[in-house]
């Protein structure tokens, strides 16, 4: 296998502006009054000798780096993608590179950084996403941007025998630490770096507040729609012992190792297609259809956030956390079965998820049918539960917190899809006909209320980077929170029934059931 080859220039300056970053120069491009960086290494590829193991340095090169192009997405399953072709994956294994985009390259400016980590049920996405361009955040906001890429799927996540747990995790906090040691030369100020992620990229932040090697990386923290799904050690190992079975292996090093990383993903894939038939097995981590996510192991991950947090972990560190109204609907809809959900599967999804068992949502929103009350446990288990209990668990460790919920639904199929999941991303971005954008916003132009939104998640969250203000009210005793709709008001939280259901539980890491 062989490392894709970096772009010099070696026949005299081009235009663009040059940065010597700690393993060597990049040369960027102007591109609408930004400077921009793309594909710079952060690590050395994860391959040979280096697979499955933790982070490495980057290789230093001579002379200057071509950085006009995103690095190759690392290897991952394709399957919420709607199928293969939509990410390319064959171009090379140098998958740990950073993008930056910046107002200017000036040492001197030392602007507030915002470094993003994106999302996809830690199987799938990259920084070079187009729904992840950056421009409009960095120059409304006057902030230094920064995407990159992670390990997903078994090569960040599965537990393998000989391995460390979590390296995905790990290759955020070596991305963190490249921020640190080369953010000035761009313009950013290494002393005031805020993390933003949804979904995945949200849970990854989550950890990375209870991580002791990502203690000082970073100063504020927005956490867009937390997923609850944390695995116990043990369910981890008996999940890679299934996906490394789907290959006819065995889920160690040598192993795994001699398997193409571009033919691993299909292990993850196959397993993922029939997962609903382990919840005798798996439990609550069955029906996510991802056997992947962080592993509170002890050592990477000592414990799982809200512990952590209630322990003080992240008091220093300050936090928005939030999350969509209708979050689960993006999922029904993607599988067709918005109006189609049946009380037999309503009642089963109820007993599997609900704190206080099916009874406790029967009673709790009696007139709610079942299509209803199966979104609705789905949607407080998977997210907007874990989110609101990230920061309650910040206030009881001494920390600070603001709260948020987006309402506004997303215009396709005449507001169908509501205010579902990811849609906050096409919302920060301005990215409407990118990705998830495409579909959420049905190739139509925005209008002029979206585009109000949309300016007011980038002063918000730009202001929180400089500032620690968003603009409104720290979530204390009043529960004050932030709904961001076509008209944004400060609200008592919302969703109060669904709290109260949930007061008393604890998320925790998620069992193993029992052996195979």
């Amino acid at each position: 296998m062989t490392t894709s080859e970096p772009r010099f220039s070696t026949d005299g300056p081009r235009p663009g502006p040059v940065v010597r970053t700690t393993a060597g120069a990049v040369r960027g491009r102007r591109e609408e009054g930004l400077a921009v960086f793309r594909g710079v290494p952060f690590a050395a590829p994860p391959v040979g000798e280096a697979r499955f193991m933790a982070p490495r340095p980057a290789v230093p090169w001579d002379g200057v780096r071509e950085a006009h192009a995103f690095g190759p997405p690392p290897p991952q399953d394709l399957g919420l993608m709607g199928g293969p072709g939509l990410i390319d994956v064959s171009q090379g294994d140098e998958w740990l590179t950073v993008n930056v985009w910046t107002p200017e390259p000036d040492p001197a400016a030392r602007r507030p950084v915002m470094v993003w980590i994106h999302g996809g049920a830690y199987k799938l996405g990259h920084g070079g996403s187009p729904g992840y361009d950056a421009r409009h955040l960095a120059a409304e906001g006057d902030v230094v941007v920064v995407t990159f890429n992670y390990r997903v799927g078994m090569e960040g996540f599965a537990a393998v025998e000989g391995a460390p747990a979590n390296r995905g995790l790990l290759d955020q906090v070596a991305a963190l630490e490249w921020v640190r040691d080369n953010i000035e030369a761009f313009g950013g100020d290494p002393g005031l770096v805020t993390l933003f992620g949804e979904s995945a990229g949200a849970g990854s932040i989550a950890s990375l507040l209870a991580m002791d090697r990502a203690a000082g990386l970073f100063r504020r923290a927005i956490a867009q729609s937390v997923p609850g799904t944390f695995f116990s050690a043990e369910l981890a190992a008996d999940m890679g012992r299934a996906l490394a079975a789907e290959l006819g292996l065995r889920p160690t090093v040598a192993d795994l190792s001699a398997v193409d990383p571009r033919r691993l993903p299909t292990a993850g894939e196959t397993l993922s297609a029939k997962m609903t038939q382990y919840v005798d097995r798996w439990g609550q981590a069955a029906p996510t259809v991802t056997p992947f996510a962080p592993v509170v192991d002890g050592e990477v991950l000592p414990q799982a956030p809200w512990r952590a947090l209630a322990a003080g972990s992240a008091r220093d560190v300050g936090l928005i956390v939030g999350h969509n109204r209708e979050e689960y609907r993006l999922f029904l809809a993607m599988a067709g079965h918005l109006g189609g959900v049946g009380e037999e599967r309503a009642a089963s999804a109820l007993r599997l998820f609900a704190p206080g068992g099916e009874q406790s949502y029967r009673d709790a929103f009696p007139g709610a049918g079942a299509g209803e009350l199966y979104e609705r446990v789905q949607t407080e288990w998977l997210f907007s539960m874990p989110s609101l209990h990230l920061a309650e668990a910040q206030r009881a460790g001494g920390g600070t917190a603001h709260v948020y919920e987006l309402t506004w639904p997303a215009p396709a199929s005449g507001g169908a899809f509501g205010a579902c999941h990811g849609l906050d991303i096409p919302l920060l971005f301005g990215t409407y006909g990118a990705d998830l954008g495409a579909l959420l916003f049905a190739g139509a132009e925005p209008s002029a209320e979206a585009r109000a939104l949309s300016a007011r998640f980038r002063s918000s969250w730009s202001a929180f980077a400089r500032t620690g203000d968003p603009g409104w009210p720290v979530y204390d005793e009043q529960r004050l929170v932030q709904v961001l709709d076509a008209e944004p008001v400060v609200v008592p939280y919302p969703e109060e029934t669904a709290r109260r259901l949930w007061e008393d539980h604890e998320f925790r890491p998620l069992p193993l059931l029992r052996s195979q």
